[in-house]
């Protein structure tokens, strides 16, 4: 067993990784910008260092400062989490040569799957189905305008490298082709180093879901069934569930079988995730691409497994078999996760940086929070607004959804603005309750929960009913006040049935 493992990362991942290694036993080494220095990642790790100015390209992304703390520090292994360096073969491979241990996959299974090009190519030998698109990026404009007409509109423009919707634009004709493709480029450049752009036939109104894959160095290759991802923003996930609403035991299996066959073309090792869009029509699924890391969602998978990912990725790592085999995955119940950000929801979700001034977790039978803050921990401006993943687990999904509500009442956040009012209304929406779920399902749930115009008679009883009300409640001020005081929950409740009568 390793005795020491250092955390290429920050924020709640890299708790989530502390305790992992906690309970097995092992010591810590967390890195930290100057921005992170009170960060909750730091207070919990056994020891920890300083690695640069706040921006990214100064601290989590200087590979050698990462690798000179672990030399220093004198860890065994290196756990990237997911973000920053987790899929950046050239330092695992500089990793290697410092004699330390990498948690994950070899450069090679990174190098293929990483390119959503090349990974294409990977799927489609493989048999596995695929969009239908180019296989070599875009050279000019004129060359995707030839495409895109051959292929047909509408279509999507996206990054060979990277991921997060960086680089992503929908093309529904000709007309936007040109700024697209531009932007696209521009996009992927700054976020990746790489303006690498290729062209899919999109998919209208398809379910974003995945499958998480783990092999380890034996050869053994196993899928732990899927999560249902279609709720975005950004082409960024909100909102995670498993199992997906749509799946049945023969859809599961096939999709499953195929991510094992991309993990198995390229001798994956670790933890794994491959996506798919799944027509809600015919239930066609078609591979998107393959993130070699932990995914952020994976506590929904952990939940409906029984199976801690965190530490299974430790011990492949050392060269131990799966402690499972496909066999022994059964999904059991329903588990459901929200990604907690610092984010305006009203305003295009904009990001909310800041101090929080008050924060109060939920609690109680089948609920999760993997946070990465505490009360008076700044929010800050150089990194990823998630600061929390609430998950909640149940028998089935009804009662997995009336968990959830529960945790979001009892969640609060002081000081920032967060996407848990957000939260609130989607898990009380028709269609979300239904499982009619797709990747435009938050433009069409903006769309309908839009407040209707009020007309002038509307809007001039209002105003009386809250006069009236006013001067009701000064007048029993003194009766009111020996009476026991109604929870602020409840006031909330009346007041939100208050708004949707008028």
């Amino acid at each position: 067993m390793f005795k020491k493992i250092l955390i290429a990362n920050r924020g709640e991942i890299a708790c989530r990784v502390i305790r992992a290694c906690r309970e097995m036993k092992i010591a810590t080494v967390a890195v930290f910008s100057d921005a992170d220095a009170d960060a909750l990642h730091v207070r919990m790790s056994d020891e920890a260092f300083n690695i640069g100015a706040a921006p990214s390209s100064e601290s989590y992304l200087r590979w050698e400062k990462i690798i000179d703390v672990a030399k220093q520090s004198g860890v065994e292994a290196i756990h990237p989490g997911y973000g920053f360096l987790s899929e950046n073969a050239e330092f695992v491979r500089e990793v290697a040569k410092a004699g330390i241990t990498f948690i994950g996959p070899p450069p090679e299974a990174m190098e293929g799957l990483g390119g959503k090009m090349s990974a294409r190519k990977i799927a489609i030998a493989a048999g596995v189905p695929v969009v239908p698109g180019t296989t070599e990026p875009l050279g000019s404009y004129d060359e995707a305008k030839e495409v895109a007409a051959a292929m047909g509109y509408p279509v999507m423009l996206k990054a060979s490298a990277g991921g997060g919707g960086k680089g992503m634009r929908l093309v529904l004709d000709e007309t936007e082709l040109k700024s697209a493709l531009e932007n696209a480029q521009a996009e992927a450049k700054a976020s990746f180093g790489d303006d690498n752009v290729y062209v899919e036939k999109a998919v209208i109104r398809p379910r974003h879901i995945e499958i998480q894959v783990f092999s380890d160095t034996h050869g053994n290759h196993v899928h732990l069934g899927e999560r249902e991802c279609s709720i975005q923003r950004r082409h960024q996930k909100v909102i995670e569930e498993a199992p997906s609403p749509i799946n049945d035991e023969n859809l599961r299996e096939e999709m499953g079988a195929a991510a094992v066959k991309v993990a198995a073309a390229v001798n994956y090792v670790g933890a794994g995730t491959v996506e798919f869009l799944v027509s809600d029509l015919d239930r066609s699924f078609y591979f998107l691409e393959m993130n070699t890391r932990l995914q952020v969602e994976h506590p929904v998978t952990e939940l409906v497994t029984g199976i801690d990912l965190v530490r299974e990725q430790i011990n492949v790592a050392l060269g131990e078999k799966l402690s499972f085999t496909q066999d022994d995955i059964v999904l059991r119940g329903h588990a459901i996760e929200c990604r907690v950000y610092a984010e305006d929801p009203e305003n295009n979700f904009l990001p909310s940086p800041g101090t929080i001034t008050r924060l109060r977790l939920p609690q109680g039978p089948g609920v999760r929070d993997d946070g990465g803050i505490y009360e008076g921990a700044e929010v800050s401006i150089f990194y990823d607004p998630m600061i929390s993943k609430l998950s909640v687990y149940g028998r089935d999904r009804a009662e997995a959804i009336e968990r959830m509500r529960r945790a979001l009442r009892e969640y609060e956040v002081g000081g920032i603005k967060t996407t848990l009012p957000f939260f609130r209304e989607v898990l009380e929406d028709a269609e979300f309750i239904s499982g009619e779920l797709d990747t435009g399902f938050i433009p069409r749930f903006n769309e309908r929960r839009r407040p209707e115009e009020l007309d002038e008679r509307t809007t001039d009883l209002a105003i009386i009913a809250s006069a009236v009300a006013y001067q009701d409640s000064s007048t029993k001020t003194a009766a009111v006040s020996s009476q026991p005081t109604a929870s602020r929950w409840a006031t909330a409740g009346r007041l939100m049935a208050m708004n949707s009568r008028l």
